[in-house]
């Protein structure tokens, strides 16, 4: 049996067990509500870069399609200037070519640093 003393903090010790389960049980709660906010703002902030990074990657296409239609019609004008099919270009239409091709390049190393671009904005958003 218990005596006198060791009632009392038996008594003691049953009564401040409750405030403590209360407080771990609002912590747990505080806790959980604030990693739910994160997350919400996490999924927010990556929505928001996958768009942004989308169209970063629209203008890096819509970049290239206008370099390839420039040196496709560059190219065009230059078969004109050579009328002749002798497998042998003239000197005009092939520096016409070479501008073509440096268009194109020129319009694929921009489109190619939009789509970096895109990727790290992604990769930020994550």
């Amino acid at each position: 049996m218990l005596s006198g003393g060791n009632t009392k903090t038996f008594r003691k010790i049953l009564t401040n067990r409750e405030p403590i389960v209360a407080r771990k049980t609002k912590q747990l709660v505080s806790i959980f509500a604030a990693i739910g906010a994160v997350s919400a703002l996490a999924a927010c902030n990556s929505r928001e870069s996958e768009e942004k990074a989308d169209q970063l990657e629209q203008s890096a296409d819509q970049v290239r399609d206008s370099a390839d239609e420039a040196a496709d019609s560059m190219e065009n004008k230059a078969d004109q200037l050579d009328t002749r099919v002798d497998g042998v270009d003239s000197g005009a239409e092939q520096s016409l070519e070479n501008q073509a091709d440096a268009v194109r390049e020129s319009g694929d190393a921009k489109a190619d640093a939009i789509e970096d671009k895109a990727d790290e904005v992604r990769d930020a958003g994550t």
